[in-house]
């Protein structure tokens, strides 16, 4: 690196579920794009111009004409995007994965383009379903798309290497044949294919040793882009897998990136374990490392590990993502870049942020277990120890209606404080919580609520401990005993048995606004005043109450 002032990037710069970080450079604005499975909206995406503060900008698929997520599995949807530019455009490459279920993996690939990351984005284009984890690779006029290509077979481990295609960019489709890329021997099960060309190498970086505690970040070079590719002797690029103390772990699926100044980096994602290898209750997250090159031509991270700090080469100043502490009145037009949709877009047949202003309405929707139409509004949990508070007014009509918070992982895992009515008609606030699929209700910890109908309900979560407390004006009180939050993690979500896979566990945390109508009616409740705080205030915790 020059020598210059220096700041410091504090990882993960991307906290709670941002994976598969894509990065790209055009001209002094950096962008970062993400994973977002089941969640509208798809792709999320962020800007820094310092590498070190990062602003969210929301996500580029906002709608179903560029995707639509309806009946997605847990964890399905849209994987690992590729986000890159020429020509111009903006060019974003991602899947939206339907099944991935015993042995099959189905999950077509689009591309859309726009002039603006802010958009709008192009119709997409559909690609193939061949494989997954697509990327976009430009040298001069010419492109080509690469992916795994999956195996179905039983036997034969899933994957069948990687391929390249052309890829015509005037004429917005794909080109030629696949062609078949000659990896390193014994290169095994790669994924996360992302190509570059410096000087007269290509250089291939993959992401080797699935997803979990053996992730790593490999780099291979070849001085043709279908190979053969010979792997770096110095081993991985970037690894945490023979390091089960590190505070980052998973490390791998990286991308590079090179500053205006030469400088290079690293995109990777991480966890936070709770404990040594434990529960990821905060998902998949994003991290940087700084990139140099040897004198033969090979990239290095210094330590070949994942750091929470390290050196960025110019002096910064700005918010930091780590240390979010937002509230939201719901005063503006839209719905904040902090909040996602269960697998359907914010649209006014069941958001609303104007019929009753400074307020968010929420129509209810199907059950927990529907994979159409849920009425769940949420945000990722960003840090092990936080808070989540909201204000809410509701008055439901049948044992049916039911509307309050939750502490949500996906349709099998979740945990959720509400409203609703008792078998005599009488509002009562109680807890319900799914584990694994299997649902329980707690009626006899249930606490009337005569004729309140507005209440503040919050949440906090203390590493492996979540705790409900509530507020009808009186005071914050809390509600029912400690639940187990590693409930809300990667690993507990992930169901394989008999080596096929049943469930994945991609997502990470999140909490959020939940309505339910199981008339079908939309029954609606209407929130304000919602507050998320990474770090826990003494004075209103549920665990000092």
């Amino acid at each position: 690196m020059r020598n210059r002032p220096a700041g410091v990037i504090r990882n993960p710069v991307l906290p709670g579920s941002h994976p598969d970080p894509s990065i790209l450079r055009v001209g002094p604005d950096f962008y970062l794009a993400t994973s977002t499975f089941e969640w509208y909206p798809g792709v999320r995406l962020h800007h820094s111009t310092d590498l070190v503060h990062w602003r969210p900008l929301g996500g580029a698929l906002d709608d179903t004409r560029l995707v639509d997520l309806t009946g997605c599995p847990d964890s399905g949807g849209v994987w690992a995007p590729s986000l890159t530019h020429a020509d111009g455009l903006f060019h974003l490459v991602y899947s939206n994965v339907s099944t991935y279920v015993g042995g099959f993996t189905d999950c077509p690939n689009y591309l859309v383009t726009a002039p603006s990351i802010e958009g709008p984005w192009s119709d997409p284009v559909p690609l193939h379903a061949r494989g997954f984890d697509a990327s976009l690779f430009h040298d001069g006029a010419e492109s080509r798309l690469l992916n795994l290509v999956h195996d179905w077979r039983p036997g034969h481990g899933g994957s069948a290497g990687l391929e390249a295609r052309r890829y015509d960019r005037a004429e917005r489709r794909l080109a030629g044949d696949p062609v078949r890329i000659e990896l390193p021997p014994q290169a095994g099960w790669i994924e996360g294919p992302n190509l570059y060309r410096r000087g007269d190498w290509y250089y291939l970086l993959t992401a080797d040793g699935g997803t979990g505690y053996d992730h790593q970040v490999t780099v291979s070079r070849s001085r043709t882009l279908t190979g053969p590719y010979a792997r770096d002797p110095n081993g991985p690029l970037l690894t945490a897998r023979d390091h089960p103390d590190l505070p980052l772990q998973k490390a791998g699926h990286g991308s590079l990136v090179e500053t205006g100044n030469g400088d290079w980096y690293l995109a990777y994602l991480v966890a936070r374990p709770l404990g040594r290898r434990g529960p990821c209750v905060l998902g998949r997250e994003t991290a940087l490392a700084p990139v140099t090159w040897t004198a033969d031509g090979w990239p290095r991270v210094e330590t070949g590990l994942p750091a929470l700090e390290v050196p960025v080469g110019a002096a910064s100043s700005g918010r930091d993502l780590a240390d979010e502490d937002d509230t939201d009145g719901f005063d503006g037009p839209a719905l904040g870049p902090q909040w996602s949709t269960l697998r359907r877009p914010p649209t006014p047949d069941w958001v609303s942020l104007t019929e009753r202003p400074s307020h968010l309405r929420l129509l209810g929707g199907r059950s927990p277990q529907s994979l159409v139409e849920p009425g769940l509004v949420a945000r990722r949990v960003t840090s092990a120890r936080c808070s989540f508070e909201a204000t809410m007014e509701y008055r439901p009509h049948a044992f049916q209606h039911l509307s309050g918070i939750t502490a949500y992982y996906n349709t099998r895992n979740w945990y959720y404080l509400y409203v609703t009515v008792d078998d005599a008609g009488q509002p009562v606030l109680r807890v319900a919580s799914c584990d694994r699929g299997v649902l329980s209700v707690d009626e006899a910890g249930e606490a009337p609520l005569g004729d309140i109908t507005r209440l503040r309900l919050g949440l906090d979560l203390d590493g492996a401990d979540l705790r409900f407390r509530y507020d009808t004006g009186r005071g914050w009180a809390p509600f029912g005993p400690a639940l187990d939050a590693t409930v809300l993690s990667d690993e507990h979500a992930e169901h394989i048995e008999d080596g096929q896979i049943r469930a994945l566990g991609f997502t990470g945390a999140f909490v959020g606004l939940w309505a339910w109508d199981l008339t079908g009616g939309g029954h609606h409740a209407d929130f304000d005043e919602v507050r998320y705080r990474a770090g826990l205030d003494p004075a209103r915790s549920a665990a000092n109450l």
